[in-house]
Order: structure tokens, then sequence, then C-alpha cells
């Protein structure tokens, strides 16, 4: 069965008064059916760039997608016209976005803004899309929901407005949820509620997720796939488990020694990932994690490695085999 979503080679340039920034370097990944996939990096990875790009919501100018293709059920969605990426978009992929109090109007009603998603996308009428609003938001667990259809955004706590948010996202039935980074500003007990809800939500309705997050611990409970972006790359694509149990990329190794483990006896320090990621505006030649990298080989200096395959389903961009010390 082909992929619901396939990107292939994207790549996204913003063109700056201090010049081209290279915010996403030829990425390609795919998404199955039903599938969680997990795309972690640092902030400046370009792992929202990606997600935006592929909904054509990067703004021009400054940045342009300046080569690939995106997939969707066989149809390029980059080269659809403004008219057609609209229907698909919020419809049959949609996104939930960082911080829900920049993406809600503050002068429109929670209803008014989850039934025009509906009176858009769905052709219904106000009395029909008002039932459907008062559904989506018992569904996302929100108590009350009929009386609330009325308040504004300010009147809900940050974990509400996210769950207003997923609301709005689930309206039209979409086959892709894309969530940027969704619990980053939230309490840690509300962070595993909406993950929850989600998780609960892909399973009833057998959508498929991309989960954005700069947290690995995050996507171990959710994601059935993780990529690993640096410098607008993808460095490491494995199954969770696999990615977890035996990593094989430096960056990879770095990202889950940061994280504190309550799953082991020995106390361990946390290791910290020294020095800092490149400036996009000047790629270097070779490898872009060379500078941090503890395993670095001449080669890696001077030529940057593509993704291979490693083991099965398991691909890295690495010139070192981790687990020696030695070149591949």
């Amino acid at each position: 069965m082909p992929p619901l979503l396939d990107v292939r080679n994207l790549e996204v340039r913003f063109f700056t008064r201090d010049g081209v920034v290279h915010a996403v370097n030829g990425v390609s990944f795919q998404l199955n059916e039903g599938e969680t996939l997990g795309i972690v990096g640092e902030s400046g990875s370009g792992k929202s760039v990606t997600m935006l790009s592929i909904l054509r919501l990067i703004p021009q100018p400054p940045g342009r997608i300046t080569r690939g293709q995106v997939l969707f059920q066989g149809v390029d969605l980059l080269k659809l016209d403004e008219a057609d990426i609209r229907r698909i978009r919020g419809s049959k992929i949609a996104m939930v976005f960082q911080d829900p109090m920049t993406s809600l109007n503050p002068v429109l009603t929670i209803g008014r803004q989850i039934t025009e998603v509906l009176e858009t996308h769905l052709n219904m009428s106000p009395r029909e899309a008002r039932g459907r609003a008062i559904e989506l938001l018992r569904m996302v667990g929100i108590p009350n929901a009929e009386e609330r259809l009325n308040d504004y955004p300010h009147q809900f706590s940050g974990g509400m407005r996210q769950r207003v948010m997923i609301a709005m996202a689930l309206a039209c039935h979409p086959q892709i949820l894309i969530a940027d980074e969704p619990t980053t500003a939230l309490d840690v007990t509300i962070q595993a509620q909406i993950i929850d809800l989600v998780k609960r939500l892909r399973d009833e309705l057998g959508m498929a997720i991309i989960w954005i997050t700069h947290d690995l611990g995050v996507v171990a409970g959710l994601a059935h796939r993780v990529a690993v972006m640096y410098a607008g790359y993808i460095v490491e694509e494995a199954p969770v488990l696999e990615l977890y149990h035996n990593p094989r990329h430096p960056y990879t190794l770095g990202l889950l020694g940061s994280l504190p483990r309550l799953d082991r006896r020995e106390r361990r320090r946390l290791v910290s990932i020294d020095g800092m990621p490149p400036d996009l505006l000047e790629l270097p030649r070779g490898c872009p994690f060379a500078p941090r990298c503890p395993y670095a080989i001449d080669r890696c200096w001077e030529e940057n490695p593509q993704l291979e395959e490693v083991a099965p389903h398991h691909r890295i961009a690495c010139w070192v085999d981790v687990t020696t010390g030695r070149p591949r």
C-alpha cells in the first residue's frame, strides 16, 4: 500500500537581508495511514518549517520552497493552486500550533471559530455546525460544552485552549493531524492529559499524526516512528523502540543522554551536547554536527553523509559506527 504522505527531497530557503537561510535541506520521509511519526530536534532544526511547507504556510517572501515533492494520496501539494490547497488545508490535513492564544481569534467566540470551519469545509448550516461543535468540545473533554461555545479564548485555561484547538483540527475528520509542540507551554500534568487525549482520538478516528517536539521523552509513548532533525536534515529515523534501545547517530545519543531516566538503578550524570548548532546562513562543507561530535573523523569535515539503512527500517546519516567508534 502506498504511503498516505510521501515527502521527497524537500528544500526550503529564506532570502533575508543577511543572506540565504538554508532552513530545510533535502528532507524525505513517509507517513502511513493510522501511523504516528515523531519529529524531534532542538530549536532551529527545521521541524516546524518542514511541516508548514507541507501545507504551504511559510511566508513568501522571504520563504521559498526551492525543491522537492509533497505527495498526499499521490497528489503533489506543492503544485496545487491556492484554491485547491485551501480545500485540503484544515479538512484533510489539519494542524495544531504551539501557542493556542496566538492561533485563536481573541474577538470571536470559540463556537464561532469552530462553526466557521464546518460551514466552510463541510457546507453545514449554522444549526448543524453548532450541534457538531458541541460534539467536538465534548469529544476533547471540555465540560459544559454547550454553554462554553459562547465564551472567548481568554476565558479558557491554557490546557482547555489547546483542547479547543484540537477540536477545531478534528472538525472535518482529517486524515493527517500535524501537532507542532502543542504541549510545550503547558505544565507536566496537563501535557500528559493532552497526549493521552490525542492517543485516544487517534485510535478512535484512525487518523495519522505527525508530532513535532524537542523532547524525546514526549514521543516515547506516543509515536510509532521517530525522525531526528538537525540543521535542516534528518540525521536518524527508526521505529520508536529501536531508536531508544539502539540509537546510532551521535546527536541522538546526546539527546537521549540529556534525558533524566527513572528506569535505571545506578545514578548517572546527565550529558550535555557541547557547542552550538551551525549558522544556517552558511552551511558547513561536511557534516553539520561534526564540530560538536565526539566521534568525528576526517571525512566528517569534508563530506556530508546521506541517510543509509543500518538495520531494518533504521536509517542514519553518519560516517561512524557509534557502537565501535570506527568508520562504517
